[in-house]
């Protein structure tokens, strides 16, 4: 057991989830040819292995017991997760309005990026999309109607805007996440949190509930990690247990979709390069500021994170292919969650308990460096081995037989580059 840190190394804690990652006692050398290795030789065996698409989306998995299916759909339980995401939410508002200005004397804001946003991951894997019914947005949506006696908006949200509302508000959030001056203050998380609530009741009061689930950019990342869940519906509502790669084959082509993923998988990345000293020394030293260099160094990571998958999947000849492929960068971004936010969630979690009920010592991270460190290439490496898959079954769908694996070959050299960068930050 430990004692609390200190305020500000909390607050630094709490702004890049994987603490010390640069010390990990990992080899750069196996693990760039362990990770290069697994992905040569998944793509060659696929190739020869795998000529026709297997996985049928929606369409797939084995129907639950019609008891879970009950329990599940009965209004209790619906009520019940409701009222549970609204008490959370509105426990940290009232933490952030009334307590100290000390993140080690208040939970929020080890709430709100431990609990809440590293917690997100094993949450929606787990359980599916659960968070679509404990979010406490749609709760307060449904109150306000009712009580202003408003029917619902019959006029669906335009088919356009897809999913770039929640990669927009996923920037904000990785914005305050990382490049804010303050991320763990009470007026910096009350002024994302009350701008971005009024935003999103604002646009719920106009296009209806259907709004949340693209528009709201923390209900649409969950949705996305929730694809790999073992658990899942069905095309006809009923709860299956399924192949995880079925669930990430339904995942929607929309707008935005590959945007959203590329601001995950570039603010992740952005997170391991702030921590290296080059750029520690480059934002302490920068005629700019702190802030303005972070984010323009954030937006640039982005940036490249999106102009690396625009080229691969342009060089692949295959129409629409943007949007065909992108459901192979979620097992990707899982990986690179899970390595940066592993030890946020099982340090700081228990932290925000702690420091909420009665401070003082907290467990000491479940994993020692060692451990730590495979963990981490191991969810980098899986991630990208599944994007591999996942591309090819699309592949083969959608390309000619003849074509069906060399025009993967830009997809191979997309997993590669977004493997040697994360690995390469990992081990910096």
């Amino acid at each position: 057991m430990t004692p609390l840190p200190p305020a500000g190394e909390l607050a630094t804690l709490l702004a890049h989830g994987v603490g010390s990652r640069h010390d990990l006692p990992v080899s750069p050398f196996y693990a760039f040819a362990g990770a290069f290795a697994a992905l040569l030789v998944s793509f060659l065996g696929l190739g020869l292995l795998w000529s026709r698409s297997r996985f049928t989306g929606d369409a797939a998995g084995r129907p639950l017991p019609a008891a879970v299916q009950r329990c599940a759909d009965a209004r209790a339980t619906t009520l019940a997760l409701r009222a549970l995401g609204l008490a959370a939410f509105l426990t940290v508002l009232a933490h952030l309005l009334l307590g100290p200005d000390d993140p080690a004397r208040n939970p929020a804001p080890a709430a709100v990026y431990a609990l809440f946003w590293a917690g997100l991951v094993p949450l929606s894997l787990l359980c599916g999309p659960i968070w679509r019914r404990l979010n406490p947005l749609r709760t307060l949506h449904l109150l306000g109607r009712a009580l202003l006696r408003r029917p619902e908006p019959d006029r669906p949200p335009p088919a356009w805007l897809g999913l770039w509302p929640a990669a927009l508000g996923l920037l904000a959030f990785t914005w305050l996440e990382l490049a804010s001056p303050a991320p763990a203050s009470r007026t910096a998380l009350l002024a994302f949190l009350g701008a971005y609530t009024v935003l999103q009741l604002a646009a719920a009061a106009r296009w209806g509930e259907a709004w949340f689930a693209r528009g709201d950019a923390f209900e649409a990342y969950a949705g996305l990690l929730a694809r790999l869940s073992p658990f899942g519906r069905r095309a006809d509502g009923r709860l299956v247990v399924r192949n995880p790669l079925d669930g990430l084959d339904a995942t929607e082509r929309v707008p935005g979709l590959a945007a959203t993923l590329c601001v995950l998988l570039g603010s992740t990345a952005y997170d391991g390069f702030s921590g290296t000293a080059g750029w520690t020394g480059t934002l302490q030293t920068s005629p700019l500021g702190p802030v303005p260099t972070a984010t323009l160094g954030l937006l640039a990571v982005i940036g490249v994170t999106g102009a690396v998958y625009a080229l691969c999947t342009a060089a692949t000849r295959v129409p629409g292919a943007g949007a065909a492929f992108a459901h192979s960068l979620v097992p990707v971004a899982l990986g690179y969650l899970v390595a940066h936010y592993f030890t946020l969630f099982t340090t700081e979690a228990p932290r925000a308990l702690a420091v909420g009920a009665a401070p003082g010592p907290v467990p000491e991270p479940p994993l020692e460096p060692g451990g730590l460190a495979a963990l981490q290439v191991c969810a980098v490496v899986t991630g990208h081995v599944l994007g591999v898959v996942a591309a090819h079954d699309r592949a083969v769908r959608l390309q000619p037989p003849e074509r069906a694996v060399s025009g993967q070959i830009p997809l191979l050299v997309l997993m590669i580059t977004y493997t040697l960068g994360g690995l390469g930050l990992l081990v910096a």
